[in-house]
């Protein structure tokens, strides 16, 4: 069972592997900032808040504060990691180099499940402001086109036309996906002050009463409850991680990776707590809970049709920047563990036209928009918030054992109080898990199962560290 705990040595990071297959490094921390803004800001406040309100009513807001918390705290221990070991994987390279192959392949399991569930629920997010919009301006689709057959449609169509879009535009290039991306993460941000602005003059205080009507916790499982509504709202604000898997494509890894990490979460924090506030203060959060475009729905409501349809337009624009980041994530997870010898190497081939895992990028994008056409967004965020906990606590565990194993290891950026937010980032995961809905937890168990059967018949023999 040596073949668990056998480690990459951390001072080959960044090189052999760089020069010979690597990607290409064409991104700067505008770039960076932009990636993570363009992946955290999307279906979680677009859409989810709804979903969250459904669990917590008003409290919804506390519960965007304990999600929070514990994101702050992983973003910190990537931060450092993500500059200690300047190569793309994310969690999965930390864990590879820190916790051993076992563990590292369990979180690039995860990761995986994450980026790919991730890309089809803000798919299906983005499909139901689509559909809004289009009835905005009455050319509504067919309700048959627009959901999946558990809500009584055949197949939602917007959803895998726009997963093919990104597709295309990531085959297209790094550098030009990420240019791309940067401008419509504007028009994003520009449309939720549009919206703040817009619900803040309605607000009334009694839209927040009672504040907790479901209560704090109703143990594991529980599908009511400020935890419950965390851990599903805590899809809104992950999306640095996609920073860190960009990080052998920065020109400037050192100085790019902590100001992309940091400075979207501190953005996104911010931007997150106003339209809450807004939202849940301007109309009762029974109205809006159920309704797939939320923010778009109460703008309606408080009398402004045509900032309602230019709000859904804004998403129909810019959400696509939340597929782009995690596929673009998602892309090059696979990409190294190819590498590595944990997945087929012919995946980790590298086009020379566009500098990017070309295969990878198409072959997820089919499985994309498969899961995005026929899942219901609810389900989807579940099952992706289960992936990145594991993987969150995951990283979280490797700040603490590389602090205790090489304190005196030279580090561009140092987590503050790193005993403390380790075991924050760690325990805060595990505690969101098990407050995922029991069938989530279930089904992210059979998936490890899975995960499991494929390494001890694949990976741990084809393991470039094997022999």
């Amino acid at each position: 069972m040596s073949f668990l705990t056998r480690r990459k040595a951390l001072p080959a990071l960044g090189g052999a592997a760089r020069k010979v297959d690597g990607l290409k490094p064409t991104l700067s921390w505008p770039h960076l900032v932009a990636l993570g803004v363009g992946a955290i800001v999307g279906t979680g406040i677009y859409t989810l808040i709804g979903v969250g309100a459904e669990r917590a009513g008003p409290a919804v807001m506390l519960a965007f504060v304990i999600a929070g918390i514990v994101c702050v705290c992983a973003a910190l221990a990537y931060a450092e990691l993500a500059t200690m070991i300047p190569e793309s994987g994310s969690a999965y390279t930390y864990s590879y180099t820190t916790l051993g192959e076992g563990a590292a392949w369990m979180v690039g399991w995860s990761l995986i499940l994450e980026y790919t569930v991730v890309c089809s629920a803000v798919a299906v997010g983005w499909a139901g402001y689509f559909s809004g919009m289009m009835e905005g301006i009455g050319m509504g689709l067919p309700a048959v086109l627009t959901s999946a057959p558990s809500q009584g449609g055949i197949v939602n169509l917007p959803a895998v036309v726009i997963v093919a879009a990104v597709a295309g535009l990531l085959v297209a290039g790094t550098k030009e996906s990420a240019s791309i991306n940067a401008a419509l993460v504007v028009v994003k941000i520009a449309a939720l002050i549009a919206f703040v602005a817009i619900a803040l003059p309605h607000f009334n205080a009694d839209n927040l009463k009672p504040f907790m009507p479901y209560g704090f916790s109703h143990g594991v499982g529980a599908q009511t409850g400020v935890m419950a509504a965390a851990a599903i709202i805590f899809f809104a604000f992950y999306g640095f991680d996609a920073v860190a898997t960009a990080a052998e494509e920065t020109r400037n890894p050192a100085r790019d990776l902590t100001i992309g990490i940091i400075g979207s979460m501190v953005a996104c924090v911010a931007i997150y707590m106003a339209v809450a506030i807004a939202a849940l203060g301007a109309m009762p959060f029974t109205e809006f809970m159920k309704s797939p475009e939320p923010l778009s729905h109460i703008i309606r409501t408080v009398g402004s049709d045509l900032w309602a349809t230019l709000i859904a337009g804004a998403a129909v624009v810019a959400l696509p920047t939340v597929i782009l980041a995690f596929m673009f994530g998602q892309s090059r997870i696979f990409f190294v563990m190819a590498r590595d010898g944990l997945l087929p190497r012919s995946l980790a081939h590298v086009s020379k036209r566009s500098g990017g895992p070309v295969r990878v990028t198409a072959g997820t994008a089919v499985l994309m928009a498969i899961i995005a056409g026929f899942i219901p967004l609810g389900d989807l965020a579940a099952l992706a918030n289960a992936g990145t906990l594991a993987a969150f606590a995951s990283v979280g565990l490797c700040l603490i054992v590389l602090r205790r194993r090489e304190p005196s290891r030279p580090r561009v950026f140092r987590a503050p109080v790193w005993w403390l937010v380790g075991p924050i980032a760690i325990a805060g995961c595990i505690y969101l898990f098990f407050s995922l809905p029991a069938s989530t937890q279930i089904n992210f168990v059979i998936w490890n199962v899975i995960g499991v059967a494929v390494y001890l018949l694949y990976s741990r023999r084809n393991s470039l560290l094997n022999g």
